[in-house]
């Protein structure tokens, strides 16, 4: 069953970052030099961290939330590559710092923005900000505040991994997210059993229609089956054991050409 968890007792979906919602709609116009500048400055993780030893702990905690808040602030620029950067660096931030308290405060604000980024941005820039997805709710734990977040973004995750058109780089980044998002937020097994069908989609259905006449998949599609099962495979290990069977069976029937209930000509059997 889904993990029973501590309810955190931050504050209420919206009650930060909600308004601020009024966001500058996107171009892909390159970014002004002096807005490069900025983001430039925090594009190395090292340059985060780093500070000289006088420096109280304190005064460099400060500069670094200065600078995170400035690269949540560019990840709503109007430059397709300013954007991409401001994602890279704030998963760079992260991924070295444990930030607690930082993201719990604007946990909604960074949401809107990862959610936009996916819906209207392309490859690179959707593959960041699922990136950055999966750390802020790394980053929170279970709880509430994960649990909001995989809601907020499931829908759009799950719509760009289904997406035939979507690059190929950006469904593995969303299936990803999808596996690790859903695994630390998740309560709810009608959620998960949805994600689940979501990512068996992927490697099922999807695996059958896109075998060439010879039985082979392309690479390309491979590595997204590959992606899709691991975070599938993830989320089993959280399921009631008779539904483990059920999907165990089911993929092994799969593999064959068959499903349940079906034989090998796929007609009904008594």
């Amino acid at each position: 069953m889904p993990k029973s968890r501590r309810r955190g007792g931050g504050n209420p979906r919206g009650a930060s970052g909600a308004h601020q919602r009024n966001m500058q709609p996107f171009s892909d116009e390159d970014a002004s030099i002096e807005t490069m500048s900025h983001c430039s400055g925090f594009s190395d993780p090292a340059s985060l961290t780093e500070d000289a030893p006088e420096i109280d702990e304190e005064a460099t905690q400060e500069e670094l939330e200065y600078k995170l808040k400035g690269l949540i602030d560019l990840t709503l620029d109007k430059s397709a590559k300013t954007r991409q950067s401001a994602l890279e660096s704030l998963k760079n931030a992260l991924t070295s710092k444990i930030l607690y308290e930082f993201i719990l405060e604007r946990r909604m604000t960074l949401t809107d923005s990862i959610e936009r980024c996916i819906k209207r941005g392309k490859n690179d820039e959707q593959c960041a900000a699922a990136g950055l997805a999966c750390l802020l709710c790394v980053q929170l734990g279970s709880g509430i505040e994960s649990e909001e977040i995989f809601k907020t973004l499931a829908p759009v995750l799950k719509k760009i991994l289904c997406d035939g058109a979507a690059s190929i780089q950006a469904r593995q980044a969303c299936a990803t997210c999808l596996g690790v998002c859903c695994f630390i937020a998740t309560d709810d097994i009608t959620e998960l059993y949805s994600t689940m069908e979501c990512l068996e989609n992927i490697f099922t259905k999807s695996y059958q229609k896109e075998r060439n006449s010879n039985g082979i998949s392309s690479p390309q599609n491979t590595v997204l089956h590959i992606s899709a099962l691991l975070a599938w495979t993830l989320l089993l290990t959280i399921c009631p054991m008779n539904e483990v069977k059920k999907k165990l069976e089911m993929c092994v029937l799969c593999s064959l050409g068959t499903h349940p209930g079906r034989g090998a000509s796929g007609r009904e059997q008594p």
